[in-house]
């Protein structure tokens, strides 16, 4: 009998050792891979990326909802304009044993960056759900792909007649976790 409580003690301990739900604290930071826009510019023409770069991070603690903030540009393709995105958080760790599987939300705005960009398009707003799967390396790390549904929309001035281009799309991620 003391035989099968402590092999069910080693055996949940090895299962549950990894897992965010007995840390103190988790935090988080990745990088985006891929960016494919789903909308079109003012004039109907598709936005294609040319490749994204920036960073995601995040810290919570267990069983309460953590904060955290994705900064990225993604280039533009045939074209020297980047869209630059900052994106604030608001995300839970669903405490489940062996995976880690992270949803949130956020607000924030998008811009168009270029030479002359500034003086032809307003600044717009952004917004985004994601989904974050991860499962342990190591015990207390853990490697965690992510997708995010960005929303976003960027207008012209009003001087060049105002219509707004959609720069919603896909952003994926790979990150590491670090439990504390």
């Amino acid at each position: 009998m003391k035989r099968n409580i402590l092999i069910a003690f080693a055996a949940s301990s090895l299962l549950f050792s990894s897992t965010q739900a007995f840390a103190l604290i988790n935090f988080s930071v990745g990088i985006p891979f891929s960016h494919s826009f789903t909308g079109n510019w003012y004039d109907g023409d598709a936005v294609k990326s040319d490749g994204v770069s920036g960073t995601f991070i995040q810290v919570g603690v267990p069983l309460l909802p953590g904060i955290g903030i994705d900064s990225y540009k993604t280039k533009i393709k045939d074209s020297t304009a980047e869209v630059a995105t900052m994106i604030y958080n608001l995300y839970y760790l669903l405490p489940i044993p062996i995976i880690n599987l992270t949803l949130g939300a956020g607000v924030g705005s998008t811009e168009l960056q270029c030479s002359v960009c500034s003086s032809v398009f307003e600044k717009g707003s952004a917004t985004q759900w994601y989904a974050s799967f991860g499962f342990p390396i190591i015990p207390l790390f853990d490697l965690h792909l992510s997708y995010r549904s960005v929303s976003s929309k960027i207008k012209l001035k009003a001087l060049y007649g105002g219509t707004e281009s959609d720069f919603g799309g896909n952003v994926m991620g790979l990150g590491i976790g670090f439990n504390f």
